[in-house]
């Protein structure tokens, strides 16, 4: 069953899922049924990674806010055009403050549509001035969507930006039914005009990253195969070319529990998750080097975890205060949406890690 399109974000729904508490509520199966998966936790710590704890902190990962032009339907952030979050220049300083301090090397910024929150032009040229490696997660869509974003390719090569695109198949219509109508052919003219400006070409060291997400309750294919198809079928195609395909899981948070609770696929792909648990996964995880910034600036373990307001455990909870030696000597926070990263070949905001 293919995911169908939301014209709106689960919170101006108002649904009971809109709700972090009510998600951690299913995810834990807090109405009183028997438990579905064992608990998270129960199962690292066969392998002694309970408490699960930083390694470094080389990525500083920041949300702009939960403003996008679109309104995908596994989106874990319930972004949209109706939501109205955004960070503010003063939390973007406060970000920059950081970076500047401890010589983070990677700055990595995502939404939403990062490019539509106000002073990110300005914060993206902040971060370069400061050595750092910056990535954008850019939903391609938007160099289209607006005369005003049409110039992003050449500002994005300007300032050697690391440019990571969502894409989940080289076809229209497995496309068009996880992110929206015209959302393919939108990517394809934008990918175009990345590529016219050389990315994702031989010798320009201008990156371009594709992100695939399975388009149902599924579990990613192998990375390396999927990324010789993307290549071979994008060029044969459409004459586009890109580095790097990433294979990221769908994580039952947000409107992809909604999809999974409407298609009555939740508890299958739960135990889907558990039945393919990979130790091996955990040395990799993404949780391990990198701290995620919310629109507000309080600090998360993840990108997942920001969305189900699990902030870290730690004394330093806000950018403002960031103390890098307490946040490496943290216990990161985990719960059954961990299953997610863990599954098959494992899955970060850099595809596969194991």
């Amino acid at each position: 069953m293919a995911i169908k399109q939301r014209s709106k974000s689960l919170a101006s729904r108002d649904i009971a899922l809109s709700d972090t508490k009510y998600q951690l509520s299913v995810l834990n199966n807090s109405g009183g049924q028997e438990a579905l998966i064992p608990a998270f936790s129960t199962e690292i710590a066969k392998y002694d990674h309970f408490p699960l704890r930083p390694t470094n902190i080389d990525i500083l990962q920041i949300n702009l806010g939960r403003l996008c032009n679109m309104s995908c339907a596994h989106c874990h952030v319930d972004a949209g055009p109706d939501r109205k979050e955004i960070m503010t220049k003063e939390v973007m300083q406060q970000c920059l403050d950081v970076i500047e301090r401890y010589k983070i090397p990677t700055f990595d910024i995502t939404g939403g549509a990062p490019e539509m929150v106000p002073h990110f032009r300005w914060l993206v040229e902040s971060a370069t001035d400061l050595g750092a490696t910056v990535i954008d997660r850019c939903n391609l869509t938007i160099i289209v969507a607006n005369p005003k974003y049409h110039d992003l390719p050449e500002f994005f090569a300007k300032h050697n930006v690391h440019v990571i695109s969502s894409l989940p198949y080289f076809s229209k219509t497995r496309t068009d039914s996880q992110r929206g109508d015209g959302v393919f052919d939108d990517s394809i003219i934008a990918l175009k005009k990345l590529n016219d400006v050389g990315y994702g070409m031989p010798g320009t060291g201008l990156k371009l990253d594709l992100v695939y997400n399975p388009t149902g309750a599924f579990l990613p294919g192998d990375q390396a195969s999927l990324e010789r198809e993307f290549k071979s079928q994008l060029k044969r195609r459409f004459d586009v070319e890109f580095n790097s395909l990433f294979c990221i899981t769908n994580i039952p948070i947000s409107r992809f529990m909604e999809y999974l609770i409407e298609s009555e696929n939740y508890d299958e792909y739960m135990e889907n998750l558990h039945g393919a648990f990979n130790p091996s996964t955990i040395d990799g995880l993404m949780c391990r080097n990198t701290i995620s910034v919310d629109w507000k600036g309080y600090l998360y373990d993840c990108d997942f975890n920001q969305m189900l307001d699990l902030r870290v455990a730690s004394k330093t909870q806000h950018i403002r205060d960031f103390d890098k030696e307490a946040l490496e000597a943290r216990d990161i926070v985990v719960n059954q949406h961990c299953f997610g990263c863990t599954a098959g070949a494992g899955s970060s905001c850099g595809g596969e890690i194991a």
